[in-house]
């Protein structure tokens, strides 16, 4: 069984080899390799990148980021179903000299009082239980501490920007990861504010739930059903603020579609329809209660990790992503001004290259053309283009430091 397990890892991680550059750095494998039991391990995990975002559009303004992530952190597999990791994860950005002591990433701002200086740096612990192990296409896996964030979560781009991989802190929490022949569900718990008794800030924690229904298909058409779920609460009865309660929810269905062509031209395409709504179900964040967008979107590898995406969101009338790209929200987050509707198409052309297993190079540009609705400042509409880019690498290989008899 194990040799059978091991070969589906190495086919796994061939098709990874062909997956999109977002995936290649910054997804992990969450399945616990039993390979490495009473092993413990090293992992170096470093990334850096630089991206910029020349935005002139009312929803945001334009900036650069200069990033550095180091995720140092000693593993150890006990036994074949537990999997721990103990370290630290620090960030850094070029020419800051300060960063907030508990929190960077809020939504939309940070509330904190207290800094460190050079960089921002927080513990990291994950302990996870698997269970049907010995099954290849069934898995069950419970993890406490730091999660499988991120690009992990598998969200479409109306509920989830890539660009968050490198600038939000660690998810913590609960997560729950089943696996079935044909049915991959992701639900989890990210604690990102706790409070104490008379705190000036409220308690804060983002849920959410990724469910993809896998129909039965034939290895060339492989069709899916994703039903996707993300929000956020904020509160707490110990605050000294009198903020009041704030829970704002997005939730997404649709279907998708992926072509495998086997040959090294055009060898996959993605298409994918997903219909997105906005709902606040308590607090005044968001100047309208409800919201709508349609999402579609295909994507094309063409040549050996050079892949071609395009997509086109619609809100007729009001939508606000609370993970998602802000320039597909109808509601600025630098003004205090809404829209009417939205309508961006955008195209994104991006290259990965994974030098081997734990060594990945990335670069992407995007361009944006959004069309905004009236707002109540003005009776005309608003059209602009915008455009990012980005550099990346990640190197996350781990060093045996002892192995122990079984």
């Amino acid at each position: 069984m194990r040799r059978i397990l091991l070969v589906l890892g190495i086919l796994a991680v061939a098709a990874n080899m062909d997956a999109q550059m977002y995936d290649k750095l910054f997804a992990d494998d969450y399945r616990i390799d039993t390979t490495q039991t009473r092993v413990l391990g090293l992992e170096l995990d470093a990334t850096a990148a630089f991206r910029d975002n020349e935005y002139t559009t009312p929803l945001t303004t334009g900036y650069t980021l200069p990033v550095g992530i180091l995720a140092p952190r000693i593993t150890y597999n006990p036994i074949n179903q537990i999997h721990m990791e103990v370290g630290a994860r620090a960030i850094f950005f070029a020419g800051a000299n300060k960063y907030p002591s508990w929190a960077y990433h809020d939504i939309a701002y940070w509330k904190g009082d207290q800094y460190q200086h050079g960089f921002h740096i927080l513990p990291w612990l994950r302990l996870q239980a698997e269970f049907f192990q010995d099954k290849a296409d069934k898995s069950l896996s419970i993890v406490l501490g730091n999660i499988y964030g991120g690009q992990n979560h598998r969200l479409n781009d109306a509920l989830w920007n890539p660009e968050t991989n490198i600038i939000q802190d660690p998810e913590m929490g609960l997560q729950i990861l089943w696996d079935l022949k044909h049915l991959h569900m992701d639900t989890w718990v990210n604690w990102q504010s706790f409070i104490y008794k008379l705190d000036t800030h409220q308690e804060a924690f983002t849920f959410g739930s990724n469910w993809i229904v896998k129909l039965r298909s034939r290895p060339k058409y492989q069709w899916s059903i994703p039903v996707q779920l993300i929000a956020q609460h904020r509160g707490g009865e110990q605050i000294l603020a009198n903020a009041g309660v704030q829970t704002m929810w997005n939730a997404s269905v649709g279907g998708a579609l992926r072509i495998n062509n086997n040959r090294k031209v055009l060898s996959w395409q993605n298409y994918e329809l997903n219909a997105v709504v906005t709902w606040q179900q308590a607090g005044k964040l968001w100047d309208h209660r409800n919201g709508f967008a349609i999402h579609a979107a295909a994507e094309w590898c063409l040549w050996q990790g050079l892949n071609f995406r395009a997509g086109y969101l619609c809100a007729p009338k009001h939508f606000v992503s609370l993970y998602g790209n802000t320039l597909f929200n109808t509601q600025s987050i630098t003004q205090d001004i809404s829209f009417d509707g939205n309508n961006t198409a955008y195209a994104h052309v991006s290259y990965g290259h994974c030098f081997a297993k734990h060594y990945t190079l990335g670069a992407d540009i995007s361009a944006y053309y959004t069309h905004l609705g009236k707002s109540a400042q003005t009776d005309k509409g608003d059209s602009r283009f915008n455009m990012n880019f980005g550099v990346y690498m990640r190197i996350d290989p781990t060093i045996v430091l002892k192995r122990f008899r079984k």
